[in-house]
C-alpha cells in the first residue's frame, strides 16, 4: 500500500510540472540553483499565448532557455484578456509572488508599464518593442516627450527598416517582380518595415537593371489581424498577378496567406520566422521573414542583469552589431528560400555592407522613400 501511495504522489508531482498556464495564472516555475544569479524572472504575455509564433513565443523561449541554463527561477503569466487593467493585474501578481525581473513583449504594455513601474521601483522592467511614443503617449506627454524614464525601466526597439530592406532585396533577387506590402496599422514600426522594404526592392531592381519590370502595391489593413475584407483585397492583388506579399502586423498575415493559398502565391513574414505559421496555409509559401532578434535581446539583457550591469532609464534602438548575421538584432531566418539569385553568401555580403555603411537605409516615417520603381500607395483597406 505504501508503495502504491508513493507511486501516486510521484505521478501527481510529475503531472503538475506539465500543467499548462491557465488564463491569469502562472505556470509551474523552474527552480533556481544554489549558484544561480540572485534574480527571479517572470514574463507576461500581451494578450496572446506563448505558442503564438510571434512576440510572446520568441520572448518566452529565449527567456526559458537562458533561465534554465543559469538555474534561474522563471515563469510566465497570461492576462485574462486584452486590456491594460488585466496586464496590470498580472504585473501585480508577479511582483506579489516575488519576481523581480519582468519581461513585457509588445507595445500593448505601455499603459501597464506607466501605471506600475514607479510603484515597483525595486523591480526591473524589460520591455520589448515598446517605443518612446507608446510610453509617452500612455503617460500623457506625447506632445513634448517630457516623461523621464525611471531607472528600473529599459525598452528595446528595433531598426525595422533594416529588416524590411533585407526582405525587399531578397524578394527581387529571388526573382519576384510583382510585389505587395500589406501593413497592419500605420504605426511607426510598421511604416519603417514598409518603407525599408520598398528601399530594398528598389536597390535590388537597380542592381539587376530591372527597374521598369518591378511593381509594388502598398496598403495598410488598419488593424493587426486578418479578416474577410482584407482577404478579399488580397485576392484581387494575387488575381491581378501579385506574386509575393510582405504581410507586416500581427495576425494580418492570415489574410495574405489565405489569399495566396488559392493561387499558389507567396508571403513574407515579419518579426519572427513565420514559416511554421504561414506554411500551414500551403507548404513552401513563406519566402523569408523580416525578423527582430527577440530571443537574443532577452538573453543579452538577462545576462546584464545577472552581472549587475543593467542600464535602465531609456529606450534603446537595436540593429546591427556585427557583419555576422546571427549576431544581429535584425535579420532574415535560416528558413529563407535561398537560391542562385540570393544565396546565404549573398545575404552575408548584404549584412556586411549594411553594417559597414556601404548601404544606408532611411528610417523616415513621415515621407515615402524616393525610388525609381513603380510603387502604388493605396492607403487603408478599412
Amino acid at each position: 500500500m505504501k508503495k502504491l501511495v508513493a507511486l501516486l504522489l510521484a505521478l501527481a508531482m510529475v503531472a503538475c510540472l506539465f500543467v499548462g498556464c491557465g488564463d491569469g495564472e502562472a505556470e509551474t516555475p523552474s527552480e533556481g540553483g544554489e549558484d544561480a544569479p540572485a534574480m527571479r524572472v517572470a514574463m507576461i504575455t500581451d494578450y496572446g499565448d506563448i505558442t503564438d509564433e510571434s512576440f510572446n513565443q520568441a520572448t518566452y523561449e529565449g527567456a526559458k532557455a537562458w533561465c534554465e541554463e543559469k538555474g534561474v527561477d522563471f515563469t510566465y503569466y497570461k492576462p485574462t484578456g486584452d486590456s491594460t487593467a488585466e496586464r496590470v493585474a498580472m504585473i501585480d501578481k508577479a511582483v506579489a509572488e516575488g519576481y523581480d525581473v519582468l519581461l513585457l513583449p509588445g507595445y500593448a504594455f505601455a499603459g501597464a508599464i506607466v501605471e506600475t513601474v514607479e510603484k515597483y521601483d525595486n523591480v526591473k522592467y524589460v520591455a520589448l518593442d515598446v517605443s518612446e511614443f507608446d510610453l509617452q503617449d500612455a503617460h500623457g506627454t506625447a506632445d513634448d516627450f517630457s516623461w523621464a524614464y525611471p531607472s528600473n525601466l529599459y525598452s528595446a526597439v528595433y531598426q525595422e527598416e533594416l529588416a524590411g530592406y533585407m526582405a525587399g532585396v531578397a524578394a527581387v533577387k529571388l526573382g519576384y517582380e510583382k510585389i505587395g506590402y500589406l501593413g497592419g496599422m500605420a504605426v511607426p514600426a510598421v511604416v519603417r518595415y514598409g518603407y525599408g522594404f520598398v528601399q530594398g526592392v528598389n536597390d535590388a531592381a537597380k542592381e539587376l537593371d530591372k527597374v521598369d519590370a518591378i511593381e509594388v502595391k502598398y496598403v495598410y489593413g488598419n488593424q493587426f489581424f486578418g479578416d474577410p475584407d482584407i482577404t478579399a483585397y488580397m485576392d484581387t492583388w494575387y488575381a491581378a498577378g501579385t506574386e509575393v506579399v510582405f504581410a507586416c502586423g500581427g495576425g494580418i498575415y492570415a489574410s495574405a496567406a489565405e489569399a495566396a493559398s488559392k493561387v499558389g502565391g507567396k508571403v513574407i513574414g515579419v518579426d519572427v520566422d513565420q514559416a511554421p505559421t504561414i506554411d500551414a496555409y500551403g507548404a513552401g509559401m513563406t519566402v523569408t521573414s523580416a525578423m527582430k532578434g527577440l530571443a537574443a535581446t532577452v538573453k543579452t539583457l538577462l545576462g546584464k542583469i545577472a552581472d549587475d550591469k543593467f542600464e535602465g532609464g531609456k529606450v534603446e534602438t537595436l540593429g546591427l552589431v556585427s557583419e555576422t548575421p546571427a549576431d544581429n538584432y535584425v535579420q532574415l531566418p535560416a528558413s529563407t528560400q535561398w537560391a542562385d539569385g540570393f544565396s546565404e553568401a549573398d545575404y552575408n555580403a548584404l549584412v556586411a555592407d549594411l553594417f559597414n555603411g556601404k548601404i544606408t537605409v532611411s528610417n523616415d516615417t513621415e515621407n515615402a522613400p524616393a525610388v525609381d520603381i513603380s510603387v502604388d500607395y493605396q492607403g487603408n483597406i478599412k
